[in-house]
């Protein structure tokens, strides 16, 4: 029987593709086993499989073009080791976000933008196939008792699933890439800083302020934070902590810390407040926090008031304004009960500097603010803007476009630099920009 009579056989009973993907793929498994190919590289194990289901083809596949033949042997290895579908869309950079909503449905980012993908599942079987490969991976698992999984990828991409009966129109995948590293020159190169603000964040962090990065989902968050991280001089002991391990910092002397889920029993998990104490006693010159999200802000609030300074942290927040009063109610998540007026005091002395960043319109991400914190001990929460970023109105081309403005610096903290020996631009000293008051007290 040759092989499209097979698979005309076989698609009777809905067990094959009409290209043939599901036969060979089959066949491979039937003749190959995958875990001798295990020590292998990702590329040696895919050269090795490409040349079994190669010779597979020529000896009982029709007669096929050579980009034909390329295709099918693409794809059968896709779906006998890879994400299947998905995998094409995985080899392309321009990509950073993938979204799956059900079979027929998948959206990609590219420039800050989603678009709609031609490329589809078969069937439902096909999409449980591939959620299954990536949970598999973490040992995880993902079934009706348990319909929702964070997730890393080897290569480093954020996956979140949900499956029926929450997501109702079918399991529903997210793929986020590892953020591409940048630096702080490059970030004001695409507009997304301008140099003057640069060269004041690069003072900040070598003078040890601690620095906190907000901003939405989705917004750069990390992009930034990896920027920033680049000016921490070498000599410095880092310690990150991270749900999920994004950092890439440069630095020698870089511990990195993540945090575990609990397993399919329901135990094991290492939290990001766990990791956080336990960075404490590593002798840290830096902590670096991926993001606080829970009760682990009153510790590091703690760890920068007892010596920890030159942190960065970011947080999910609309402007600089949320960002502080996130932070606050945060820290109430804590199993301590501590009043707000000890918080409001707590914030005051740790924290220096909020960077904002937002996602704009036409896709473009950029730091829209830069304030410092003016307040002290108790009082309420005081910011001082020290760049911002006004827009234009959009034009027909639905570019956002504008300039920014510079205020001087609050008084402690241009003292601070200047002991630490940091310039920085005169726009940021007493002939900066006053058309604007900076300061206002956080609402």
């Amino acid at each position: 029987m040759g092989l499209k009579d097979r698979i005309a056989s076989e698609r009777r009973d809905g067990s094959a593709t009409d290209d043939g993907v599901t036969f060979y793929r089959r066949r491979l498994l039937e003749e190959v086993d995958l875990s001798e190919f295990a020590e292998l590289s990702a590329p040696q194990r895919r050269a090795r499989l490409e040349r079994v289901v190669g010779r597979m083809v020529s000896r009982e596949g029709p007669v096929l073009s050579t980009s034909e033949r390329t295709r099918l042997i693409r794809q059968v290895i896709d779906e006998a080791i890879g994400l299947g579908v998905l995998e094409p869309l995985l080899a392309d950079p321009t990509v950073t976000e993938i979204m799956v909503n059900g079979v027929d449905e998948v959206y990609v980012e590219r420039d800050g933008r989603l678009t709609r993908s031609e490329i589809a599942f078969t069937d439902e079987a096909q999409l449980y196939q591939t959620i299954d490969r990536i949970v598999s991976q973490v040992n995880r698992r993902v079934d009706e008792s348990s319909p929702m999984v964070d997730a890393r990828l080897p290569t480093g991409e954020r996956v979140n699933v949900i499956i029926p009966p929450l997501a109702l129109k079918g399991p529903t995948l997210t793929i986020r890439r590892f953020p591409r590293l940048f630096t702080l020159d490059q970030l004001a190169g695409m507009g997304s800083v301008d140099k003057e603000t640069v060269a004041l964040l690069r003072a900040m962090v070598k003078a040890k302020l601690n620095v906190v990065i907000s901003g939405g989902t989705g917004a750069g968050k990390t992009t930034m934070l990896n920027a920033l991280s680049a000016a921490v001089p070498a000599s410095e002991r880092i310690i990150t902590v991270e749900d999920n391990a994004e950092l890439r910092l440069q630095q020698p002397h870089v511990v990195t810390l993540e945090a575990r889920p609990s397993n399919v029993e329901g135990r094991g998990e290492i939290s990001i407040r766990d990791l956080v104490r336990n960075s404490l006693r590593m002798r840290p010159d830096r902590i670096i926090v991926g993001e606080v999200r829970g009760g682990e802000t009153l510790d590091m609030l703690q760890a920068l008031n007892t010596g920890h300074e030159g942190s960065l942290v970011t947080v999910h927040a609309n402007s600089c304004d949320d960002a502080i009063h996130r932070l606050e109610t945060l820290a109430t998540m804590s199993d301590l009960h501590i009043p707000f007026e000890a918080l409001r005091d707590q914030i005051n002395s740790a924290i220096h500097v909020i960077v904002q960043i937002d996602r704009y319109a036409d896709g473009a991400r950029r730091i829209t603010e830069v304030a410092a914190v003016a307040s002290e001990r108790r009082e309420d929460f005081r910011l001082g803007s020290v760049a911002r970023f006004e827009t234009d109105p959009i034009g027909p081309d639905r570019r956002v476009t504008g300039r920014y403005h510079h205020f001087p610096l609050p008084p402690g903290i241009a003292e601070h630099l200047r002991l630490q020996g940091e310039k920085v631009p005169a726009v940021f000293g007493a002939q900066a920009e006053t058309a604007h008051t900076p300061e206002r007290t956080a609402t």
